[in-house]
């Protein structure tokens, strides 16, 4: 749950820095409890008579002039999933959540444009945002966040402000959805030879540590404990290495491929899941927010949600379009964009068994045959950092992103 910090309207036209949403120190001024808040007052949480006392977070708000770059930085920070858009009085005009945001990337929509061009092509933006007053009881909040099938829903102050800001999560908690990993690492790496020549691909170093290990750090932190490991080409570089994992806080267990088989073949190798399975080449090096993936799986009912990244193509000519021997029309240099696989996928138990045993076959193959079966396959872009090492340039960029700490979450 957030709380507001006072803003005067001087601040209120000034650009949110998002650094604001966490916790600031501020001298002890009062004797005033965490509860003894009047209308506009920072809350305070009293430690003792001679401490320094901290301040609760600013609420995650901007306006319609600042870019969705802004807003997923801002999501990022404060994790929350959510911003506010508030109007030069600081009223709440809209919300975007991390979901609209890659929704509307699907739709053409690029993080460089404003807040503004975002809402006006979102189908689904609501007329009014969901809010309720400051004080209302716990049960009144879920039920209504229950009825509008929203996950966050802001609190407003007697001016009508907005005050604090809650999740559904943090009203109800509930278990964490079980999920397990795998990775496949099996391929020969024959781009990147002779770097591949007696290392497998996701065990080149990149900034002093195997390239797997990065991904499975990240597996770990997002809260992921077993994580699979599909092996083929020199699977004793990799054993030797993470061995049961436990000395990288998770639990690793090995599928050994007798022959090659493909990007999907290998999780009919595993034990029959009960959880979602989350599938990773091991030649990415990304940093995908894992947990916005789920959600996102979750809210949009998907069988199989494969994670995808825009690609433009631009060409240095002047493009004729005619019909017949007729010019129609002449574009100077047009760029085109598409979206990519990128080789990140959440998939349901029940899609394991549309994959034959002990065959090649590959993701490609799987989301054709579930889309023939009409279940629900989708898009989750990513804006975060993402890099398919594939050839030996690629390995060179991994390396001076990884020095110039380019892993971040913001795009």
């Amino acid at each position: 749950m957030f709380r507001r910090a006072p803003r005067t309207r001087h601040d209120l036209q000034q650009p949110i820095d998002p650094r604001l949403i966490f916790p600031r120190v501020v001298e002890h001024v009062s004797d005033r409890s965490i509860s003894g808040r009047s209308s506009g007052e920072i809350c305070l949480l009293k430690l003792d008579e001679n401490t320094r006392m901290a301040a609760t977070p600013a609420l995650p708000c901007l306006s319609l002039s600042h870019a969705i770059r802004d807003a997923v930085s801002l999501i990022n920070a404060a994790r929350k999933g959510i911003v506010l858009i508030t109007n030069s009085e600081g009223r709440i005009i809209g919300t975007v959540t991390d979901g609209d945001i890659r929704r509307a990337m699907l739709s053409g929509i690029q993080i460089d444009q404003s807040l503004d061009e975002l809402q006006r092509v979102r189908e689904d933006a609501p007329q009014k945002p969901v809010t309720a007053p400051l004080g209302t009881p716990r049960e009144q909040l879920i039920r209504l966040m229950q009825q509008h099938q929203i996950q966050q829903i802001p609190l407003l102050d007697s001016d009508g402000l907005p005050a604090e800001l809650w999740t559904l999560s943090d009203l109800q908690p509930s278990a964490p959805r079980e999920l397990q990993a795998l990775i496949m690492a099996g391929g020969f790496g024959k781009r990147l030879r002779p770097l591949t020549d007696e290392i497998p691909k996701p065990m080149l170093p990149i900034g002093g540590r195997p390239l797997m290990e990065h991904a499975i750090e990240q597996l770990r932190t997002a809260g992921v404990e077993r994580v699979n490991i599909s092996t083929f080409y020199k699977p004793e570089k990799i054993v030797d290495h993470f061995r049961d994992g436990s000395d990288f806080g998770v639990d690793i267990q090995y599928i050994t491929e007798e022959q090659p088989l493909g990007t999907a073949g290998a999780l009919r190798l595993l034990e029959r899941p009960n959880e979602l399975l989350l599938v990773l080449n091991g030649d990415v090096l990304t940093a995908i927010d894992y947990k916005a993936l789920l959600d996102y799986h979750g809210d949009n009912g998907a069988a199989l949600t494969v994670a995808v990244r825009r690609y433009e193509v631009n060409v240095p000519y002047g493009v004729i379009e005619s019909d017949g021997i007729a010019v129609q029309r002449l574009v100077e240099k047009p760029s085109f964009h598409f979206f990519v696989n990128a080789g990140i996928y959440l998939v349901n138990p029940e899609c394991l068994e549309h994959i034959p045993l002990n065959q090649r076959f590959d993701m490609t193959e799987l989301i054709e045959r579930l889309m023939t079966h009409k279940m629900p396959v989708i898009g989750f872009p990513i804006h975060e950092y993402w890099l398919d090492i594939g050839q030996h340039e690629d390995y060179q960029q991994a390396q001076q992103d990884i020095r110039g700490d380019r892993l971040k979450r913001a795009a």
